[in-house]
């Protein structure tokens, strides 16, 4: 079965640390944790109309958590892609107005 667009790119990351990069054109999601980056970049590109020319991953592990003594458990691991935009590229719209 064909992946859509939308089954890859799961959500954007608002964190500050995110939106630092903003004015770089330095955008930040969660990725589904099969895809890879040529499947990434064509799915941003799908999704926003805009051109992409760098994407780098990170496979972000679950931490552990525990609620009273036992279980210990663990957060989901999933994975964080940074996508570049080239320079005449619009801006993604769903960040505007966070920075």
């Amino acid at each position: 079965m064909m992946k859509t667009a939308y089954d890859i790119v799961i959500r954007p990351i608002i964190t500050e640390q995110s939106m630092e990069d903003l004015d770089i054109k330095k955008y930040v999601f969660e990725v589904a944790k099969d895809a890879n980056k040529v499947e990434i970049k064509k799915a941003i590109e799908e999704i926003f109309d805009v051109t992409v020319i760098k994407v780098t991953t990170i496979n972000v592990n679950g931490k552990s958590k525990r609620q009273g003594a036992y279980p210990a458990g663990k957060t989901a691991s999933w994975k964080k892609a940074v996508v570049k935009l080239s320079a005449d590229s619009k801006n993604i719209e769903l960040f505007e107005g966070m920075a």
